[in-house]
């Protein structure tokens, strides 16, 4: 259960990524769930480890944190998916390329978004809980959620069409929004 909760977010970005990068290769869009696998995984060692001493520290400002870095990106694909709708192909203007998916992108996307798993791993510390077998269900949960979201983003982007890529970045503002709160 705990897995599933902390996917949520990656599962969500990977939808918004997915939907608004229709032409993206499955490489690049592969490297969502192994990247969001891999710090979902992660941060909880890194919690655990940490213990308390930059707990909390990280719990006070992960909020803002994730809103920052998920509302820049949000903010800057909903801009990129106005532009390109107002260009109108029948014109002798070119459409706009929509840009690339960069491996950047995913990364910051992934600690954005496994932040909170940072807190999980200090309450698995005071639980005593068995540090490798969370932290390895946390991750596998996370990578096939992401790849159902991957299916599932593709499929939205066909039917959305060049409206894709502002729906993603609305998403991407309203799950920093949501770890703000």
């Amino acid at each position: 259960m705990l897995g599933i909760a902390l996917a949520l977010d990656s599962f969500s970005v990977t939808i918004s990524n997915s939907c608004a990068y229709p032409h993206e290769s499955r490489a690049r869009l592969m490297l969502m769930p192994v990247a969001f696998g891999a710090f979902q995984a992660g941060m909880p060692v890194l919690g655990y480890v940490a213990g308390g001493v930059a707990a909390e520290l990280i719990e006070r400002y992960s909020g803002f944190v994730a809103m920052a870095i998920l509302g820049v990106i949000g903010a800057n694909m909903i801009r990129e998916g106005i532009r390109s709708m107002r260009c109108d192909p029948a014109s002798a203007e070119e459409v706009p390329d929509k840009g690339r998916l960069t491996v950047a992108t995913i990364l910051v996307q992934a600690v954005a978004t496994a932040i909170d798993a940072f807190a999980v791993g200090v309450g698995l510390r005071a639980q005593q809980t068995s540090l490798p077998l969370a932290a390895a269900t946390i991750g596998v949960t996370t990578f096939l959620c992401c790849v159902v979201g991957l299916l599932v983003g593709r499929k939205a982007g066909e039917r959305l069409g060049d409206a894709a890529e502002c729906v993603g970045g609305v998403v991407l503002v309203l799950i920093g929004l949501r770890q703000l709160l």
